[in-house]
């Protein structure tokens, strides 16, 4: 069907074309340069900048961070801490909300309410600190997968979703004399595919780019993340002016320095641009169904 568009709706529609196309240059030039500059070598980078000629390129920066013990270790733990700190959020959040969506449950406003107000009022770092010391959790992978699996904002998102599934399925499943979770399982879950991934790439995400807890509640090296490995090495152990006399040297590390720089970026993103084309369709359709109603 063709639609006629007035000349103040081709002029919006042009506009907003614009817009978009540079909103998409604003985030795919820092990407591409990032990726480039990976594979550039640090003397032609800092020289010339971007070289497309292969000459130029190279791999020192990739060797250098596969061969890096911490590195791959890192690597291993931020998958998982993230694949698992996602199972226990879906898994939480979704028996959470979904006692919460039913007509009838007794006491859900005085729960909802309870979850709301976390969402404003916390206890802050140091009693968090002084919680997970108590618990033997200190020093251990639970404190990064336990304290932040309940995320209220992941609840309201999964009710919203179990709303917006028609109760008629429930009342015929009742006539059929499907019990509670029978109900919970063979058909609301099959249905919730969408919001189940949607939460599952928030939390994955979410820790995946974090480094403070494990800052603040590991203390073993072998346990620490890649993004506070990355931290360790790029600022941490950044050696100052006045600690080298060789100015040679200080060059030399400086360029190394960069080539690790960039090529870290692209290692610890590359999980993230992997999985995001398969997640797509869910995360779009988890995040609009609540919208509509």
């Amino acid at each position: 069907m063709n639609i006629k568009h007035t000349r103040i709706d081709r002029l919006i529609l042009s506009l907003n074309n614009i817009f978009l196309c540079i909103a998409v240059l604003v985030v795919l030039v820092p990407l591409v340069y990032v990726v480039l500059a990976s594979f550039m070598d640090p003397t032609v980078l800092l020289n010339k900048g971007i070289s497309f000629h292969f000459s130029d390129w190279s791999f020192k920066g990739y060797k250098l961070i596969l061969s890096n013990d911490a590195m791959v270790r890192g690597f291993l733990n931020s998958i998982l801490y993230s694949v698992g700190f996602a199972v226990i959020t879906v898994v939480v959040c979704i028996f959470a909300a979904y006692p919460l969506s039913i007509n009838g449950f007794v006491g859900k406003n005085f729960f909802m309410t309870l979850f709301i107000v976390t969402m404003f009022f916390g206890g802050g770092l140091i009693p968090t600190y002084m919680v997970i010391k108590d618990l033997g959790m200190l020093n251990t992978i639970w404190a990064i997968l336990v304290p932040g699996a309940v995320n209220v904002w992941n609840i309201i998102l999964a009710r919203t979703y179990f709303k917006g599934i028609p109760y008629e399925l429930h009342e015929a499943a009742k006539v059929d004399g499907a019990s509670d979770l029978l109900i919970f399982f063979k058909i609301v879950l099959p249905l919730s595919k969408p919001i189940i991934f949607v939460l599952a790439m928030y939390a994955f995400v979410g820790q995946w780019n974090s480094y403070f807890d494990a800052m603040i509640y590991l203390e073993d090296p072998d346990l620490h993340p890649l993004q506070l490995v990355l931290r360790s090495i790029l600022i941490q152990n950044q050696t100052g002016p006045g600690m080298i006399s060789d100015q040679l040297a200080m060059a030399e590390l400086k360029k190394l320095s960069e080539m690790i720089k960039y090529s870290s970026i692209v290692i610890s993103s590359l999980p993230l641009m992997i999985m995001y084309p398969f997640f797509q369709k869910y995360f779009e359709k988890g995040v609009m169904v609540g919208s509509l109603k």
